[in-house]
């Protein structure tokens, strides 16, 4: 795995051009707004200032129940900026042999995962259609967790899982992601699909077998 800050990109998304026989399969940005839910947690946030506001109103002063509005609409409001910025800046690439994440807002990086080191990918699903794909590295491939944030497999600290993440339509990049792996690897690979975080892998039909 590659970690790699990028400035003036040949190809955007890619930190230089293609060698021949790599073709870009597809390229997309996360959701800002699913982003924000599930990396920044927004709701919560907002739940959170809303219990105390509505906790107040029983016997609150005025001032602050005023000020609890404030934090919160200011909370609410500097990670909503964050995550429209962070998916703003970045844009997921998935070539031939390999899948590329480019982001960063006042760190720009680009992250290059070969096909060859990338052990399963697993697929979050989401009950709108939208979602994450992580993908379990090989042994010998080490992450940081901190510097994929927020593009990274909840909670796996010991082995992070860099993560496509808030993808709209994410079935079909999986199924793409699946072909892709599958024609990369000799003797083919498996995609595990889930329909939820705690669901059990199941192999998908056709190439994902």
């Amino acid at each position: 795995m590659a970690v790699m800050e990028h400035d003036d990109e040949p190809i955007p998304g890619l930190p230089a051009r293609l060698p021949p026989g790599e073709r870009i399969l597809w390229q997309g940005r996360p959701d800002w707004w699913r982003l924000a839910r599930s990396a920044f947690h927004l709701r919560a946030v907002a739940l959170y200032f809303a219990f105390w506001f509505v906790l107040g109103l029983s016997g609150g002063t005025a001032s602050g129940l005023v000020m609890t509005l404030a934090a919160g609409a200011a909370g609410v409001g500097i990670l909503a900026l964050l995550a429209w910025a962070m998916a703003r800046s970045t844009l997921y690439t998935i070539t031939n042999r390999r899948v590329v994440l480019r982001f960063g807002v006042a760190l720009p990086l680009c992250v290059n995962l070969p096909m060859v080191k990338v052990a399963s990918a697993r697929l979050d699903l989401k009950s709108d259609g939208s979602g994450d794909i992580a993908l379990e590295l090989t042994p010998d491939q080490r992450a940081g967790y901190l510097t994929l944030w927020p593009y990274v497999r909840p909670w796996r600290f010991a082995r992070p899982e860099p993560t496509l993440r808030a993808i709209p339509d994410v079935r079909l990049v999986a199924e793409l992601l699946a072909r892709a792996l599958a024609e990369a690897v000799p003797g083919g690979r498996r995609l595990p699909l889930a329909d939820g975080p705690d669901a059990a892998p199941v192999p998908a039909a056709g190439a994902l077998a």
